[in-house]
């Protein structure tokens, strides 16, 4: 996606977990006819090039119009998927990335372009919900590095952007930031 000034704005869905909650892997789950994992990569369709990072039952996930890239070691968490997704982008033009977990179903392209508009090397944004941060999230080239220093285990970006200048965006208006846990969450969505 190219935004004003034509900065680029890549994609990033992570969505290599077993979904040990969920009973299976998340990327995997039914959902409105097709896998959670297509339902969430069309959330990021304007963006440019878009990485998927998957793991568990990687096998069983059919062709997916994104680079997929298979994380080996996601039972480590979704720090190790961040750092390889991360990694996957560097070689890119683009300028920032929107990053979205496989388990918010209720995000829509409209969110991801809010926070898409932001986009900027230096940027650092995420969406909220009634005051409360969620995702999906926006990251600037210039933090990759610092971001992916400090995902580990299960953490993602949240080390890295506490303490640090975070534009809040709302998005209640436009998407759902809810996380999928368990089954039954995924099917009221």
């Amino acid at each position: 996606m190219a935004v004003s000034g034509g900065t680029r704005v890549a994609g990033l869905l992570l969505a290599a977990g077993g979904g040990s909650r969920f009973g299976m892997p998340k990327a995997l789950a039914p959902f409105r006819g097709g896998l959670l994992v297509s339902h969430a990569l069309r959330a990021l369709a304007e963006c440019k090039p878009v990485v998927v990072v998957l793991g568990a039952g990687a096998e069983k996930v059919p062709p997916l119009p994104a680079t997929v890239v298979v994380n080996e070691v996601w039972t480590t968490g979704m720090g190790s998927s961040l750092r390889l997704g991360l990694a996957a982008l560097t070689d890119t033009d683009a300028d920032a990335v929107v990053v979205l977990p496989v388990d918010t179903p209720g995000i829509t392209t409209a969110a991801v372009a809010r926070l898409a508009a932001l986009a900027a090397p230096d940027a650092l944004a995420r969406a909220s919900y009634g005051g409360v941060p969620g995702h999906p999230v926006l990251i600037g080239r210039a933090h990759w590095a610092g971001v992916a220093e400090l995902a580990v285990g299960d953490t993602g970006a949240r080390p890295y952007l506490a303490g640090r200048p975070v534009v809040d965006v709302p998005c209640a208006d436009v998407a759902d930031g809810a996380d999928a846990d368990r089954p039954d969450e995924l099917r009221s969505t």
